[in-house]
């Protein structure tokens, strides 16, 4: 490919249409439909009148949600295992040639995440590895962009972008105890070894963490790739544990055909892969080894299957989730459009199980959380309609008595009228009353999880651990971290009922002497918040029990483990309040809106029968306006079925009942 013709434009148009990138496309537009959809509703909240504050802030925080969403797929395997070319393979090939350098030995050394970023032009941003030095964690430094060394990408030139990315596999030697401060030396690795009796150095990547800013088509729909570095490397960079790996959508573990699982590929598949990840693909990489041509393609097949059958028991995985392929042959066979070399390479049965197993998945689970809290958004709307509608159809029936009846009866209407405003302002005072119950204790639930008294815990326990930075004190520290978070957790869903049962008599008291429509408030749901605590006392427990970090009692190394699941543990509590607030908004705010249209339609209604009573010209001149605000409330309604009904085609799922997640 010329230097001329690789543009941003022509890196659209020279994209491969796959499978999985077909069905990435098709998410991406999903997601702009979801957009639309929510936006539309936005317009008849406005239209309305209906649109406050609180729901407007909430409906603009779901739609930067879809925006922001990313599909993150992460590659882990040892070193030589094609992992960088399988990468090549399944998402670059446009390129025309190895976007992201390849080659035989180690060659990704740091953890490198590739993604596009509209706010930012192209580029790759370097960590140098000196960071590893402070107590800084990954989370942390991402936000501080003057620590990076940043290369601009020149996307017109291929050999511009090949040589600026080979910055990635920069190495450097250094003196064994700068080795181990840095977490790098490995005794069992005999290649440090060997290195280390030459020349008394060991050899250790010059940066810590990469970011690619790449405009690419499927980049730009949201995919994320993260190629990560060996099992020395991974070791030493705890973050990829807590947070990097487990909150990856697929997780593709790779090992060498001729090889089969070593005991390096064991170790990464049970520390990070198996435990870890919810979705996991295994790929059987470098088949071609076996295209020798002294077999025949069927006995090559069947070496293929023996070996397929081989992983799935070592592993204990369903075979149909092992893939055997040739990401080497699959790139060659992209660039040159080589069809039957493509399908010996057996690149197309990965790519479809990524497309139709993992992003359906992802689908499912961005639909499910956007579209139920969406749709009950709607629902509610739908009630405040629907009330608007009776109310203007009691008010058009009360004109036509009066059109049609005596003075008296015109009297008796008012009289109802008056009586039911007293009725209502009875019960106004009633709900005031239970409204500020409410909102005390929904302060005393928001307290449990407030930042200000977990970081006053955690700085306890860092004291706690003082110098003596072990397994041990940090296992302890978990359990201590992990119990405070699920007792809290506990209060909250106690406060939480408490609140419900609240707002239901609230509920009941307007359902019984007003005829609201019968709700009952929707549940907190706090069980993902819990659930997720469990999950890191658990990689911590994992890493406590690691019999390599037991011996070694790597104190940096725990230091930063900790670190890092204090960063965690902040994240999930910060996270567990605003869902809690936006539940406490949303558990009365309903009834809070159809009391203040039940109260103006009841004010419309008096200020309406005093107008038309003894009055013909005004009841005529009442009744007709009546009759249009019907037929404009009505259009209204229907509308609002419109979008809920497109919000629901969106859903591919069967919504459960309204509850609050």
């Amino acid at each position: 490919m010329s230097t001329k013709n690789t543009s941003n434009t022509a890196i659209e148009q020279k994209h491969a249409h796959s499978s999985l990138s077909t069905k990435i496309t098709e998410y991406s537009e999903w997601r702009e439909t979801l957009i639309t959809t929510i936006n539309e509703y936005i317009d008849w909240l406005g239209q309305t009148d209906s649109l406050n504050a609180t729901q407007e802030l909430r409906l603009y925080d779901i739609k930067e949600i879809i925006k922001k969403d990313q599909l993150v797929m992460a590659f882990l395997a040892e070193f030589s295992r094609g992992k960088t070319e399988t990468i090549n393979a399944l998402f670059f090939p446009d390129f025309n040639q190895r976007l992201l350098p390849s080659s035989p030995g180690r060659t990704t050394m740091c953890p490198t995440e590739i993604f596009w970023d509209a706010a930012e032009e192209p580029c790759i941003r370097l960590l140098p590895i000196e960071t590893r030095k402070t107590d800084s964690t990954l989370t942390y430094l991402k936000t501080t962009p003057d620590i990076w060394h940043k290369i601009r990408l020149d996307i017109t030139s291929p050999d511009a972008m090949q040589e600026t990315l080979r910055t990635l596999i920069q190495k450097r030697e250094v003196d064994l105890e700068t080795a181990k401060s840095l977490g790098f030396w490995n005794e069992d690795d005999p290649s440090m070894r060997r290195l280390l009796a030459e020349k008394g150095t060991v050899e250790i990547p010059v940066w810590r963490h990469a970011l690619i800013n790449y405009p690419h088509p499927l980049l730009k729909n949201g995919l994320v790739v993260i190629d990560t570095p060996g099992l020395n490397t991974m070791g030493a960079e705890p973050e990829l544990t807590l947070n990097i790996i487990p909150n990856a959508q697929a997780v593709l573990f790779l090992a060498a055909t001729d090889t089969g699982i070593t005991k390096s590929d064991m170790k990464i598949w049970t520390e990070y892969v198996q435990k870890s990840a919810t979705h996991k693909l295994v790929i059987l990489n470098k088949i071609d080894i076996l295209w020798d041509g002294l077999e025949t393609e069927d006995e090559v097949n069947a070496l293929i299957e023996k070996q397929i059958q081989n992983t799935a028991h070592e592993l204990d995985v369903d075979a149909r989730n092992i893939f055997a392929i040739s990401a080497q042959k699959a790139l060659v066979a992209k660039i040159r459009k080589d069809a039957a070399l493509l399908k010996r390479s057996n690149i197309g049965s990965l790519e479809d199980a990524l497309a139709n197993q993992l992003i359906e998945s992802k689908h499912e689970v961005l639909g499910r959380s956007v579209v139920t809290e969406c749709s009950n958004m709607i629902r509610s709307s739908r009630k405040i309609a629907l009330m608007r509608v009776n109310q203007n159809k009691s008010q058009l029936t009360e004109l036509k008595e009066i059109q049609n009846k005596n003075r008296e009866a015109s009297k008796d209407i008012l009289a109802n009228v008056v009586a039911e405003r007293k009725r209502y302002e009875s019960s106004v005072l009633t709900f005031n009353q239970g409204n500020e119950k409410i909102k005390r204790l929904s302060e005393k639930l928001l307290r449990h999880l407030s930042l200000g008294y977990l970081n006053t815990t955690l700085e306890q326990t860092k004291q706690d651990m003082g110098d003596s930075w072990t397994t041990v004190n940090l296992n302890k520290s978990m359990r201590k971290l992990t119990k405070l978070a699920i007792n809290l957790a506990e209060e909250v869903k106690v406060e939480a009922t408490t609140i419900k049962k609240h707002t239901d008599d609230l509920y009941q008291l307007f359902y019984s002497k007003h005829g609201f429509e019968k709700t009952q408030a929707i549940n907190l749901n706090i069980d993902g918040f819990i659930q997720d605590i469990q999950s890191l006392e658990k990689i911590t427990r994992d890493f406590c029990t690691d019999p390599i970090n037991i011996l070694t009692e790597k104190h940096f190394l725990i230091r930063r483990f900790y670190l890092g699941l204090v960063t965690q543990i902040q994240a999930l509590f910060e996270q567990a309040q605003v869902n809690c607030t936006i539940w406490l908004n949303v558990v009365i705010g309903e009834l809070k809106t159809q009391i203040n249209v039940h109260k103006k339609a009841l004010d419309k209604r008096a200020e309406t029968l005093m107008e038309s009573d003894n009055n013909a010209d005004n009841l005529i001149k009442n009744l007709e306006a009546t009759e249009n605000e019907f037929a404009k409330l009505m259009q209204q309604s229907n509308q609002l079925d419109a979008i809920l009904l497109k919000l629901m085609r969106c859903a591919k799922f069967n919504l459960a009942p309204p509850s609050f997640q």
